[in-house]
Order: C-alpha cells, then structure tokens, then sequence
C-alpha cells in the first residue's frame, strides 16, 4: 500500500526519453505518479494540442475495456491522483481534463528547446533511450497507436541531436567525442543512415579504417535482416570514400613497426581554428568560393591543421588537390598552378568539360598561352561535379605567377564550390598573399588563421596521451619537462613523447630550448637541446633497416625526390621499397607529392644528415643517383 505523502501544486517532471519516470520539483518519485495509466494520462495530455482532451476519448484511450461507469470512475480516480501533486493546475468540467501551462514539465520539451538553441550538449544530457521505452499498456491499443508514433517521431529527434552534438565535436577535433555521440545516436536507432555515417567519419578520420568498415558492415547486415533494405546512397557513397582513403588507416606491412610509434598524436589546442576552418569549408559546400590562410613558424601544425580539414572535406566527397612548395619553386613560373593541376585536379570528375587546349596546357603536352585563364577553367568545371578543396603548403615559396593565379580564381568564381587552403611562415611575408589577405571577408568569404605555440593544457593534454602508464606525479613532471624544452612547438612535443614512449630517459639528458619561438628552418640541430636530438635519434633507430636507409638517401638527395631515385640511392626496391615509405610518411618522416618525398620538417632531415650518415655512405648515395659526391 502507498503512504505517499500528499503535496499541493508541486512543479511536475516527466522523464519520457528512456523508462519513464515522474519526479515532483523536490526529487521525489511518489509511487503513485508511475503507475501506468496515471502516467499515460499525464504524458498524453501533456503532448496534447492545448494540453486538453475530452474525457471521451480519454475513456475510450486508456478505459476502452472496462465498462463505462467503472471506466469513468478509473478516469476520476486517475485524475485525483493527479491533482494530489498538482494541486489546481490540473483543471476538469464535465466534459474535459486540462493541463494548465506550467503544471507539468517533459524531456521532450526540454530536448527541442535546448536544440533550437544549438545546446547540444544540454540536449544530449535528457537523451537515455526511446520515447517511454519499456511501456506499454495492456488492452489500450489505440494508446499504443499514438505512443509508436511519438516513439518514431522523438527518435528521430534524438538522433538528429546527437548528429549535430557529433558534427560539432568533430568541426573542433574531439575526434572520441564524436564518435561517442554517433554510437548512442545508432544505439537510439539503429538503423539510421544519419546515426552511423556520424560514426564512421568519426572512426575514419580517427584512422581507424577497419573499424569503420566492420560498423558499416554490422549495419548494413541488420538493415537486410530486420527490415529487407539496404544503406542509403550517401552511406554507401561514405563507405567508398574510407575504403579508398589511405589517409585513415596503418600501412598494412610487416616492416611497419607496431606500437606506440605508429599513432597519431591526438590534436589539441586547435579547436577553435578548426572550427573556422570547418565553418568556411561548410561555406564552399553551400555554394560560394572561399580562402583560408593559415599562418605559423615552422612545427606549430599548419600542415596538420590542413590535413584535419582535407580529411573531413574528401569523406565529403570534395576533390583534394595538394602540392608543397620549396624554394626552388619561387623561381620557376607557373610551376604551382601546374603542380596543383597534375597533384589531383586533372583527374578529377567533370575535367572532360574543359577545352582540349587547356587539358592539353595543363598535362604539360602542349603550349600553354594563358595558364591562368585555363586554370580557372579546370577549377569551374570539376566544381560544378563537386566541392574542391586547393591546399597549398609552404606557400611563401611559391612563384608569383601562381599566387597572382590563385587569388584571381578565387575571386573570379565565386560561385563556384572552391575552398583554397594556403599555409605559411609569417616571417616570410608576400605581397602576393597580402593582396589576397585584403579580399577576405569583401569578395572573398574566409579567414585567416595564426598558430601560436601550444599552451600548457594543451601539452598536459598530449602527455597524458603519450604516457598513459603513468601517475599523477610523473605525468606532471613529464609535462613540465615537456613544457621546457618543446617551447610548445608541436612537433617537437610529439617528438620528445614518442620517444618517451620508447625508453628516453629525459632525466638523463641535459638542456633546455634555447629560443623559445625561434622558427625551426632556421635553427641548426647544433643549437637544439640535447633531448630533441635524441628523440631523432631513438625513433630512427626505431625504423626497419629498409626505412632507414630510405630515410638516409632522402637526407643526403635533399629536397622533393622521386621514389625510383631513392630506391636506386637507398638500394632497395620492389614492394620493399614501397612499403619503407609506406612506414616513413605514415610515421610523419617524410611527405608523398607529385614531385617526390620530402622530410616533413627540415630540422629533422638535418639531424638525419649530420648524425646518421657517414663519409663512405653518403659518397655511394650520392653516385648512385648519379651525382657528383662534391656537390
């Protein structure tokens, strides 16, 4: 028997998204309030137009087996129930029961209004299953009618929630954040195209290709078993994508080391400049051209940053056209408006539609008048397929002509679904990029964005991912240490962990960064601390011997150098030669382009070049690829 104690005019809470429970504003459960047509009439009538129904239908909705005076007299039962908390908001006459505004409080509500307000979070807190999940009532078939039709209608609510809280969570890098939201998105409905596509972009851009796969393959397995039908064609064209996506998954090669030094550091501390960079990419999906320009010494994670968006855009369906510029290139005209084109552009869909002059032009197989004009062309034409996204890294090293070209063809199609990605060293300035800088925010939609170094959260951050194994007490130390002598410079903060990772004692090494901003193109490993040379050092030794002497001939040859020449100089070919570099850019030593591989930072080749190679080795390299070992 219930000894519920009676409260007049109490504030009534209903949780209905998960096994239903009502709570008074004190957090009390009065026993009462959850029986279940008790519960019913109150949540209908809380979901009812005007919060009103006729006593009627409310007979005929939960009371339909009994009698009429004995369903009538539950009805009246029910609704003084009601009233011992409720007090007068509950409003009656002999024809209607009423809810007065305020009486009663839904999730539901709540879910759609911190929706509408872009509070995902707050939104994804009331979500703890389906609409009444586990309810049911028994002879009330038309109560069941209406619950099916709530539960459909708040599951795909809640999905849509937890797609924007997922979305959101990746636009910032939260990479296990996003990840998370989709997996209780495809928990709530399990056969939503929009909850599991959430969750493979989320796996995919975690690198966790064969993850995603099996989620897909799980999903669509239980879409043909439950309900005979297949994933839609976005989630198909999605998977195709991640299949065809080196970016997303380890080297599948025996040489290819395993364990801590083949991750990915997480990234951190870029959040907010990812959000900008997602916003304007979102832009150029909708329609419009865009620019944006990332700007940062060497090592702060421009090329990262890049990276991040180009993942995202290429599960979009965008065509990725990527080249890096070096010195050299700033004295050859016109030879990145070519290497943009030759680097994905040309290969891309809808590039049949531009002129055969200009095809011809840009393949290099015939004289090419006006690179510029036909460089515009080709990007109208394969934007009017699909979004493109142009990256070009370095690009204080690129010829003029070039630059002049990019930002014209900004301007000129901006209509066009074009997004050009520029990195670069703010030392180096251009008036080339000034002029294009000026347009962004007038004809050009964009942004410029500028790396710092990474503050002490941030680096606390990435050593607790370096260092999982330990306490509180070493992960602070380490951090600190880290702190000191990566100057918050990313990539030397990775460097220094994942040595750690490998046995580096940073105790037993001397030495702290001299120059806390100093660029590092600049700096000689002669003026590095001893510890970020020996990080080099321990990783090196920890590639296959085939990737090492890959790495070394990359070194001594310098610069962008092809893979047949590296193989020639390193002595190593066939599929060894492939998967040593395989192993070398999936663990961020060197960089794949058109033109060839090179180091991804400069300071690392030169520690290669000055530690790791001796006379006699660099002579044979040297001779091997045909040059004169006194150059």
């Amino acid at each position: 028997m219930s000894h519920d104690r009676p409260r007049l005019a109490a504030a009534i809470f209903c949780e209905t998204l998960g096994p239903p429970v009502v709570r008074l504003d004190d957090g009390s459960v009065p026993a009462s309030l959850q029986w279940h047509k008790n519960l019913a009439l109150l949540v209908y009538l809380a979901r009812s137009p005007k919060r009103a129904r006729a006593r009627d239908h409310l007979i005929g909705l939960l009371w339909g087996d009994e009698a009429e005076k004995d369903a009538r007299h539950s009805l009246n039962q029910a609704v003084s129930t009601l009233r011992t908390y409720a007090g007068e908001s509950i409003e009656t006459d002999r024809t209607h029961v009423r809810l007065a505004d305020g009486a009663v409080s839904l999730d539901v509500e709540q879910l759609d209004a911190c929706g509408a307000a872009g509070d995902y979070e707050a939104a994804a807190r009331l979500i703890a299953g389906v609409f009444l999940e586990g309810f049911s009532i028994s002879g009330a078939s038309g109560f069941d009618d209406w619950m099916a039709s709530e539960r459909t209608h708040w599951q795909r609510r809640s999905v849509a929630v937890l797609e924007c809280l997922s979305t959101r969570a990746l636009a910032r890098g939260d990479l296990a954040g996003a990840e998370d939201a989709a997996r209780r998105a495809e928990q709530i409905d399990e056969h939503s195209d929009v909850a599991v596509r959430g969750r493979l972009r989320a796996l995919a851009l975690a690198g966790d290709r064969g993850q995603a796969l099996k989620a897909f393959t799980a999903f669509a397995e239980r879409l043909q078993r439950d309900l005979g039908a297949e994933p839609d064609a976005e989630t198909r064209a999605l998977v195709d994508r991640i299949r065809q996506g080196r970016a997303w998954h380890l080297p599948e090669t025996a040489s290819a080391p395993m364990g801590p030094e083949s991750r990915r550091a997480p990234l951190v501390g870029r959040s907010r400049e990812l959000e900008r960079l997602v916003a304007t990419w979102a832009t150029c999906r909708g329609g419009r051209s865009g620019v944006v320009i990332v700007e940062g010494d060497g090592g702060t994670g421009k090329t990262r940053l890049a990276e991040e968006l180009a993942g995202r855009a290429r599960l979009d369906g965008a065509v990725i056209a990527a080249v890096r510029a070096v010195e050299a290139d700033r004295s050859d005209p016109w030879s990145g408006v070519l290497g943009i084109a030759r680097a994905g552009l040309l290969d891309a869909p809808g590039i049949a539609a531009a002129s055969p002059a200009t095809l011809a032009g840009l393949r290099g197989s015939a004289p090419l008048a006006a690179p510029a004009r036909a460089f515009s062309e080709a990007l109208r034409v394969v934007a009017d397929e699909q979004p493109v996204m142009l990256v070009v890294d370095d690009a204080h090293w690129l010829d003029r002509e070039s630059l002049l070209a990019l930002g014209a063809a900004a301007r000129d199609l901006t209509r066009s679904r074009v997004l050009l990605l520029i990195t670069a060293a703010p030392h180096e300035r251009r008036e080339e990029l000034d002029q294009v800088r000026a347009h962004l925010g007038r004809e050009l939609a964009g942004a410029t964005v500028t790396l710092g170094p990474l503050d002490g959260d941030a680096l606390h951050a990435l050593a607790r991912w370096g260092a999982p194994s330990y306490d509180a007490v070493q992960l602070e130390r380490l951090a600190r240490r880290i702190v000191a002598d990566s100057a918050g410079i990313p990539l030397l903060a990775v460097e220094l962990l994942n040595a750690v990772a490998l046995g580096l004692d940073l105790q037993a090494v001397r030495g702290a960064w001299p120059q806390p901003l100093r660029t590092l193109q600049q700096t000689l490993p002669g003026d590095l601390p001893d510890a970020i040379t020996a990080a080099v050092r321990v990783n090196f030794h920890r590639l296959s011997p085939d990737a090492r002497g890959v790495l070394v001939a990359a070194a001594v040859l310098d610069g962008r150098v092809p893979a047949g020449l590296l193989g020639r100089a390193a002595g190593v070919g066939g599929d060894a030669l492939a998967a040593a570099l395989d192993e070398l850019e999936w663990q961020r030593w060197l960089v794949a382009e058109a033109r060839g591989y090179g180091f991804v930072a400069h300071i690392v080749r030169d520690v290669v070049d000055r530690d790791m190679v001796v006379a006699g080795q660099r002579r044979r390299i040297l001779e091997a690829a045909g040059r004169s070992p006194a150059a």
